[in-house]
């Protein structure tokens, strides 16, 4: 049988199974480029795709990034190609493209966003042949999973087809640095005023100069390995920046963003600094493929975080807040509590970090939890934290060893009994951090303490 149909039986294929999953209530994000090559191994290499591709990849803010992009372009009036629902892995982006072709084989976008797993590299890049890839950034993630950040970096480097141009985060000197013979546009925040010179973090991925081992010295630095440095022994330094924010006012909720050819006020959509860089992210990408800033500007206007990753309620006078707090990273984690500790006023917390699908099946590689800063926790307007889920123990003892008072530290190995031990007093906040998987536990969550506050039931 020949490559073309064998491809035409396998568009046939997947495009009838995924009818009958949506028929049957499934998202069909995977399965369907499952069946199609085993029809047709080369599939992925053989079918059409839409004239322009952007690949966005990275340790965190991967999803928030494309879905900010399919967003905005939407918003603006573009037609996208994405895996916003799907898997991103080698299998779903097959599925989506899949979708995108007629019977015939025709593709019917000219413009594509895929969110790529870094991991994945290897069966997707050199068959899927991005003309862009954003890095959002790399840093240290599962150990089970992505071993080291120079791993991940080295697997980018080598199947990043060669004719894509990079669009990575100048401030971080591990991303800025993959597939570094490839044409590049650079990204990067002015400094800040929270900005600090020592790292203040359990954790920098990159202690010494890349290049020769030298010691590296920060201008400033924004948090982990993130800021701007430069070797003192070479000369290697943070690279230029051909896209910038400056101006960030986070009370009044704007920044400026700016290229070569002048500059233009956005509005900030977060305070949050990792959702900072990944509206650059966005703004950085959506200029090199020639959309003028205002067009830009004007599709972030209503827009917002995914609720999934942040949300925000309120029961009466207490305000409610959900977390994704990404299970097994410790940089993920480390943000979120960061972030959380700065919130105005009295705090109290539910910690349920725990991946629901992998506790099913395997023991938790738990050495993340001493990569992670559980000391941003250890704050007096943190006045009580619940400990809660599967790892509930290990918190605790994390906690513990990270100095919060053993009097503010309650465990409940069942989440939706964790606001049992709340106060749930007006005029604070109550903070859910889940992991990634977890977003309607984290809501049934949510509304057991609403139900609580409602009757007056909590502790």
């Amino acid at each position: 049988m020949g490559k073309k149909l064998r491809l035409h039986f396998a568009i046939i294929a997947s495009k009838t199974a995924r009818r009958l999953m949506r028929m049957l209530g499934f998202r069909a994000t995977f399965l369907p480029g499952k069946i199609a090559k085993r029809i047709c191994p080369d599939c992925m290499d053989l079918i059409a795709k839409p004239e322009t591709i952007i690949a966005v990849t990275g340790t965190n803010g991967k999803t928030t990034v494309s879905n900010l992009f399919n967003d905005v372009l939407n918003t603006a009036g573009h037609r996208v190609l994405n895996n916003k629902y799907g898997s991103n892995t080698d299998g779903g982006i097959l599925s989506i493209l899949l979708d995108g072709v007629t019977l015939f084989g025709r593709s019917r976008y000219k413009l594509a966003v895929f969110e790529i797993d870094e991991r994945s590299a290897r069966k997707i890049f050199p068959y899927l042949r991005p003309q862009y890839v954003v890095i959002t950034n790399l840093f240290r993630d599962s150990i089970m999973r992505n071993a080291h950040p120079d791993y991940i970096a080295g697997l980018l480097t080598e199947y990043i087809p060669p004719d894509a141009k990079i669009i990575t985060n100048a401030d971080d000197l591990i991303a800025s640095g993959v597939a570094p013979g490839n044409e590049r546009a650079y990204f990067g925040i002015e400094r800040m005023e929270t900005d600090v010179i020592d790292c203040v973090n359990l954790v920098s991925d990159i202690r010494v100069c890349p290049k020769c081992s030298g010691e590296l010295v920060y201008e400033y630095r924004r948090y982990h390995h993130i800021g701007k440095a430069k070797c003192r022994d070479c000369g290697f330094a943070t690279p230029d920046y051909d896209y910038y924010a400056k101006n960030v006012d986070v009370p009044n909720r704007t920044m400026t963003a700016g290229d070569q050819t002048g500059e233009c006020e956005f509005p900030l959509i977060s305070d949050s600094i990792f959702n900072i860089y990944n509206i650059l992210t966005v703004i950085a990408a959506l200029r090199e493929i020639g959309l003028p800033f205002e067009e830009i500007r004007d599709g972030f206007r209503d827009v917002k975080i995914t609720e999934s990753r942040y949300a925000v309620d309120s029961e009466g006078a207490l305000t409610i807040v959900r977390q994704m707090s990404k299970d097994k990273n410790a940089l993920a984690n480390s943000r979120a509590f960061d972030y959380i500790a700065g919130l105005p006023g009295d705090k109290e917390l539910i910690l349920m970090m725990s991946c629901l699908f992998d506790t099913k099946h395997w023991s938790e590689n738990i050495t993340w939890l001493y990569d992670c800063d559980f000391e941003f926790l250890n704050r007096d307007n943190i006045t009580r934290i619940v400990a809660a889920g599967p790892r509930a123990k290990d918190y605790r003892l994390r906690l513990l060893m990270a100095g919060v008072p053993e009097e503010r530290i309650r465990v409940s190995e069942d989440e939706l009994a964790a606001p049992r031990e709340l106060e749930l007093t007006d005029g604070e906040t109550l903070c859910i951090c889940h992991g990634w998987d977890s977003d309607k536990l984290s809501c049934q969550v949510r509304d057991e303490a609403k139900r609580l506050k409602r009757e007056g039931t909590g502790k």
